[in-house]
């Protein structure tokens, strides 16, 4: 019962996961940014990669969310940026096609930092 009481309250010890999310810049008009809804938007919620960084659309040339800190102002459409609480971890800029946005993505979750959490669960 005493290992058991410990490992409740270590977990309760733990930190929250820092919130991720994958902001894709985009405008109208946007051939590219309707090619990856097409080829991409309608199953990444549906994969790992949508539940570790869920998507949030942001229009090129409105204000950024309260709270975001990028390290430039993007230019072109698509841009993907990776947050993480709010500050950019990465940056694709263009959609490269649906074979090689994956493995970018990939490249751009392994720049996020490991939590406590998901070190504890190794």
């Amino acid at each position: 019962m005493g290992r058991i009481i410990l490992v409740v309250f270590g977990l309760l010890a733990l930190p929250a996961a820092a919130e991720t999310r994958l902001m894709m810049v985009h405008q109208a008009g946007c051939h590219w940014c309707t090619q990856w809804h097409t080829d991409v938007g309608t199953e990444y919620p549906k994969t790992d990669e949508g539940q570790r960084a869920p998507l949030v659309l942001q229009e090129l040339r409105a204000p950024l969310p309260e709270g975001v800190t990028l390290e430039s102002r993007p230019t072109y459409t698509p841009t993907f940026v990776l947050l993480q609480n709010g500050a950019e971890v990465a940056r694709l800029e263009g959609y490269p096609g649906e074979d090689f946005f994956w493995p970018l993505l990939g490249m751009m979750l392994e720049k996020l930092p490991e939590t406590d959490a998901e070190t504890a669960l190794r």
